[in-house]
């Protein structure tokens, strides 16, 4: 006999409840897709960041390096604006949990009969989505540099884009649930996010940096989704310019990208599986 739920009466109490879970992350997710695409205008404001960043910064820098050109610069930067284009709404999500528990609706949700760690991957999906459309956007703007508009080149770029994003978007949840004002968290996110771009490697060749720099930057989780969209856009290009494009070094392990992905993958489940447990404990 159906239930008004739409199960039947011998389906299973367990099979019951993770379907209602899994019902409340895809609620979750699709809410904050909703409200994405109805504030266009902020989406396209986000992307001026990475596109000054791309064609001024790029432009600008090259010409400060002898025997470096325009080009080959711009398309050294590009992997570094990738992942600038999607930090932003990534690292938003934490500012946007804050808001909706001052507002009272985040109260409302959790009055709900589901689990909170389930409505805390429904934010953590949707930032991720995001995050990963907003970088996918950017890819448009490849081929003016000289990024090949090739299919595969765009799929592998926007997958490894999803898997920084969600990890990105993982950190921001877990400070989110650290602070209790969301000026606090845009204050501290500011303060953390700026080193951690200036040391990924997004602007200049980490070769360079002194020992003790390139020891911190190997601690960035950024640094990895950086080298790994470098390098796969290298992989496409007729010839890159090896002072430039020279992959990761870990002393003397050049770590494949498939490696890095992994090491991605644990830096988002980390964070996510912490914030998870601190956000069951908090009101």
């Amino acid at each position: 006999m159906p239930r008004p739920d739409g199960s039947s009466l011998g389906t299973p109490a367990r099979t019951r409840r993770l379907a209602a879970e899994v019902r409340a992350v895809r609620m979750v997710w699709r809410r904050d897709l909703l409200l994405y695409r109805r504030d266009g205008f902020a989406a396209l404001l986000s992307m001026v960041q990475p596109l000054l960043f791309l064609f001024i910064l790029g432009i600008g820098l090259s010409g400060l390096m002898p025997g470096i050109g325009r080009g080959d610069y711009q398309l050294f930067v590009f992997s570094g604006a990738l992942v600038t284009a999607a930090l932003g709404p990534a690292v938003a999500v934490g500012a946007s949990l804050l808001w909706e528990k001052q507002a009272g609706f985040l109260r409302e949700m959790l009055a709900g009969p589901v689990r909170r760690e389930s409505l805390l991957l429904g934010k953590c999906l949707g930032g991720a989505t995001i995050a990963t459309v907003q970088g996918t956007l950017l890819l448009a703007a490849g081929p003016l540099i000289g990024v090949p508009a090739r299919p595969l080149l765009i799929v592998m770029l926007a997958a490894q884009l999803g898997l920084a994003s969600l990890a990105m978007t993982a950190v921001g949840v877990l400070a989110a649930t650290f602070v209790r004002r969301p000026p606090t968290y845009g204050t501290a996110m500011s303060v953390l996010m700026a080193p951690l771009t200036f040391l990924s490697g997004a602007m200049f060749p980490l070769a360079g940096l002194p020992g003790w720099l390139r020891t911190l930057a190997l601690a960035d989780p950024l640094t990895y989704a950086v080298d790994a969209l470098r390098r796969t856009v290298a992989s496409q290009l007729p010839s890159a310019p090896p002072n430039l494009f020279r992959p990761l070094t870990i002393g003397a392990w050049h770590p494949p990208i498939v490696a890095e992905w992994a090491l991605l993958a644990v830096l988002g489940l980390v964070p996510l599986i912490w914030s998870a447990r601190r956000f069951s404990r908090t009101d």
